[in-house]
């Protein structure tokens, strides 16, 4: 199965590297590279995340600190929004 993201869950990976290389690059790689294990295994268990109940269809999964809120179909997994769990979220 397919994995995509939207271009603010882009967003969200880029801003997410960014605040945590600014003082330790080696943890916003390995920080990184978890959450793309994480998200690679939504091709193969997309429905391991939780239903989000006030959004139809679309499920978060929790990869440590991190919440990835995605959309899962027949052919594909569409990421939405990833973010920090203790971050202030205001999503689309």
């Amino acid at each position: 199965m397919e994995i995509k993201f939207s271009a603010s869950a882009i967003q969200d990976l880029i801003r997410l590297r960014k605040f945590i290389a600014v003082n330790n690059p080696s943890a916003a790689k390995r920080m990184s590279l978890r959450l793309q294990q994480a998200i690679g295994k939504l091709a193969n268990y997309p429905d391991i995340g939780r239903l989000v109940e006030e959004l139809e269809g679309v499920r978060e999964l929790v990869a440590g600190n991190y919440i990835v809120r995605y959309l899962p179909s027949d052919e594909e997994i569409f990421v939405l929004r990833i973010w920090h769990g203790k971050e202030y979220r205001d999503l689309d």
